[in-house]
């Protein structure tokens, strides 16, 4: 018997990895035996009934090395690994020695893990799931593979895990035209870039006319619980539609919406909005509810944004969804303190803040050069009793472009979206509205935050000039007209008639009560009557004299018409 690979597995047969392990590794590892030489522990036996079973050791190891060997191994003894001990998710492996940060790893069960902690003697590792099926001792194999997931256009439509697996019972991904792209990957250079200046339009008044969203830009919703944020992420889904719905695929927006920490009841009933609108179509749904690990919650957003830098760096167009990052960040601390990293503020770990910038900073506009696509991310945090200076909102607000603050007073007071519009901002501004909407919106966030500081000094029940009376009537009407129905978006066009009815005083003399029942109407009214205004108002995408002259007429009609119906 020359080498070990005259040896075939039979019942007279017994495995040499205990031999092997640790002797042969120590014994490898010296410059006896040329360290490249390569083993694979399931093929490794000796024979029970051989004459050589009492002197099998090192005589059999030296030949290892041999071509006819060789040639059929894939793996070597770096290459392996022994589970120390599994606690919380968490196991510490022996070994490994050429492992990389991020790799996936299998285990013996078949659970795959990824490798975070690469220290001296031991390496940490995060399981994925079915943490049960892991014991100690078992063996961990390399995959030298980096966490990646597949991307395309394959993916629409479906919903799927952390690690793209679908999840929705429609069975397996079409992988024949779609890749597999690395999850955690470097945001793109400041060359590749170029500034915002289309506008992504959210179907919502008071969001595309006081704080327009571009895209590429990164805008922060955030806000306490139960009080809509998920909502205006859903209406700006839904308001893609007609987009996705045109020929033309340089409109297109794909949506990526990724669920992190969520109920599973909360999801199902997301999806099937989507569904009853028909717009699950174009999109992509990254699931990983409360019921997973903290390693698929921390794994989920960079999956998610992978799927949409698919769109980007192919000169097509997407939004994703963050829902929300404070159970993200939760996830992640909690992965960093089992794995033993010292923690900082809160008990966060001090790299918390970088991962979320690194996250967000692969939203981005990149320039014709490279293709000019955009990837535009809305994350979503949730604060505790209205604390936006709190550490993780803090973070986050500094790494966005804007942000849009939701405010429990408003939303129970009825004025939903409840948006507080001193708070909230875009950095980007008109830069990303069209020219029509800058013009009639120009003013308006001034004139309201005007209103609100004399509706609040006058409850103190001072007299009123004629003036400071014109403010307040108007002011509680715009604020009405901003008021807005769940999962009603409205077209751009139809925002600017709207607003430009409110900033020019055509619904002063409608009773605030009356005043959404008159946008109603008003768009039945121009719809039947006067279809033309929204084409040119989509066409020219500004309100020039000719069309402000026909747009006066229009809304001078239909007020005296509204008020003669209504109120006589």
């Amino acid at each position: 018997m020359n080498s070990l690979s005259s040896f075939i597995p039979g019942k007279n047969q017994i495995n040499i990895t205990n031999i092997i392990n640790p002797i042969a590794i120590k014994y490898i590892n010296s410059n006896k035996i040329n360290k490249n030489y390569q083993l694979n522990y399931n093929r490794c036996y000796y024979n029970k009934g051989s004459n050589n079973s009492k002197s099998t050791n090192f005589s059999q190891i030296r030949n290892l090395g041999s071509s006819s060997f060789n040639n059929n191994l894939k793996y070597n003894l770096n290459d392996y690994g022994k589970v120390i001990s599994v606690c919380d998710g968490i196991a510490r492996v022996s070994g490994l020695n050429n492992v990389k940060s991020e790799e996936l790893v299998e285990f013996e069960s078949g659970v795959q893990g990824m490798a975070l902690n690469l220290e001296k003697d031991e390496v940490g590792i995060v399981i994925f799931n079915n943490e049960q099926s892991v014991k100690e001792g078992d063996r961990v194999i390399r995959t030298k593979r980096i966490v990646d997931v597949p991307v395309g256009k394959e993916l629409l439509g479906r919903i799927v895990d952390s690690l793209g697996n679908p999840i929705d019972g429609k069975g397996p991904i079409n992988m024949k035209n779609a890749k597999r792209q690395r999850t955690i990957v470097k945001a793109p250079g400041i060359i590749e870039r170029q500034s915002v200046k289309e506008p992504l339009y959210t179907g919502i008044k008071c969001i595309d006319s006081m704080i327009p969203i571009g895209r590429g830009q990164r805008e922060l919703i955030i806000g306490d619980r139960q009080t809509g944020k998920t909502a205006i992420a859903l209406d700006c889904i839904l308001n893609q539609k007609r987009l996705n719905d045109e020929k033309d695929n340089s409109k297109k927006v794909y949506c990526i919406y990724v669920s992190i920490g969520q109920k599973r009841s909360t999801l199902a009933q997301f999806v099937e909005i989507l569904e009853q609108n028909d717009a699950l179509k174009y999109c992509t749904i990254v699931a990983a509810t409360a019921s997973e690990s903290a390693s698929l919650q921390y794994l989920a957003p960079y999956a998610g944004c992978t799927m949409g830098e698919y769109y980007r760096d192919n000169g097509m167009h997407a939004l994703i969804i963050y829902d929300d990052l404070t159970k993200h960040s939760i996830a992640y601390r909690e992965m960093s303190l089992l794995l033993r990293r010292p923690p900082g503020r809160e008990a966060y770990p001090g790299d918390v803040f970088y991962l979320h910038s690194r996250l967000l900073e692969r939203s981005a506009k990149m320039a014709d050069e490279y293709k000019g696509g955009s990837l535009t991310a809305l994350p979503i945090v949730e604060t505790l009793g209205g604390d936006v200076s709190a550490y993780i909102p803090t973070n986050i607000i500094s790494i966005t472009d804007g942000q849009i603050f939701l405010e429990p007073n408003l939303f129970y007071k009825g004025n939903r979206p409840a948006i507080n519009i001193g708070l909230s901002v875009s950095r980007i501004g008109g830069a990303a509205q069209s020219q029509a909407m800058r013009q009639v919106a120009g003013s308006l966030k001034l004139f309201l935050a005007q209103y609100r500081e004399i509706a609040a000094f006058t409850q103190f029940g001072s007299d009123l000039d004629a003036s400071t009376q014109h403010i307040l009537n108007r002011g509680a009407r715009l604020t009405e007209l901003l008021k807005q129905y769940q999962y009603n978006p409205l077209p751009e066009e139809l925002q600017v008639i709207v607003l430009y009815a409110g900033v020019n005083g055509y619904t002063d003399n409608i009773e605030v009560k009356d005043v959404l029942l008159y946008e109603k109407e008003l768009e039945k009214f121009i719809t039947k009557n006067f279809p033309d205004m929204y084409k040119i108002l989509r066409k020219e995408k500004k309100i020039s004299k000719e069309t402000d002259g026909f747009l006066k007429e229009i809304l001078e009609l239909f007020t005296d018409f509204f008020i003669n119906s209504v109120y006589k």
